[in-house]
């Protein structure tokens, strides 16, 4: 039948859930030794852009090769994440403490200490959600990926919102709607985020053929 054809829109579906939950056991197993998580979601995005635009082949050695390839810089930039991310997390609970256990002045102080760290934390998750699949486009050096992630995701926030959204939404349904939902999570979240930023990157890319851009960035095959 047509419809069940490797061809038709529910046949499309079908391969692009199972590659999402291969995707998913991948990423999850190379995310294991936690500070491998970088190159694992680099290798996760470069085979999600890959299966949006077509290009797949055989997904695990296409996922091993891009978590070989960029491990270093993803490795880096992970750890900066990290620990940035522990910083702001950290102060955050302080300052919610201090705040809550404050009255007049020193309340409105903390007050805006928060709002600033809102702020900052906002700047963070933007750059989160960009520089993994930046990193499996493009190359560029550790300072520009942070920069440009940021830029870039400003620039596009109604691409910027929807990623968010996607996440948000697999995290939401994991925990309160139906657990198994688990086995596709990270992957198919990847898939539809790189649907969303496809036409993104691409923008953002340059020609691998032509001359090197004033900012230094080329397009990069993960």
């Amino acid at each position: 039948m047509k419809f069940f054809s490797y061809d038709s829109r529910f046949g499309r579906l079908m391969l692009i859930l199972c590659d999402s939950c291969l995707l998913n056991v991948l990423w999850l197993l190379c995310s294991i030794p936690i500070f491998t998580i970088g190159a694992a979601t680099t290798a996760l995005y470069d085979v999600s852009l890959k299966i949006v635009r077509d290009r797949e082949q055989y997904i695990i050695p296409m996922f091993f090769k891009s978590f070989r390839e960029n491990f270093r810089q993803a490795t880096v930039l992970w750890l900066i994440l990290a620990g940035v991310g522990s910083v702001l997390a950290a102060d955050g609970y302080i300052i919610y403490h201090m705040r809550s256990r404050s009255h007049g002045m020193p309340a409105i102080f903390w007050t805006l200490l928060l709002a600033l760290l809102i702020a900052a934390a906002v700047a963070y998750v933007i750059i989160l959600l960009y520089v993994f699949p930046l990193v499996a486009s493009v190359q560029n050096t550790n300072a520009a990926m942070l920069k440009n992630s940021f830029l870039i995701g400003t620039h596009y926030l109604f691409a910027t919102i929807s990623v968010f959204a996607v996440h948000f939404a697999m995290f939401f349904a994991i925990v309160l709607i139906f657990t198994p939902l688990i086995i596709f999570g990270e992957g198919l979240c990847a898939v539809a985020s790189a649907a969303l930023l496809d036409r993104v990157l691409i923008s953002v890319s340059y020609d691998p053929n032509a001359a090197e851009g004033s900012d230094g960035t080329e397009h990069h095959e993960g």
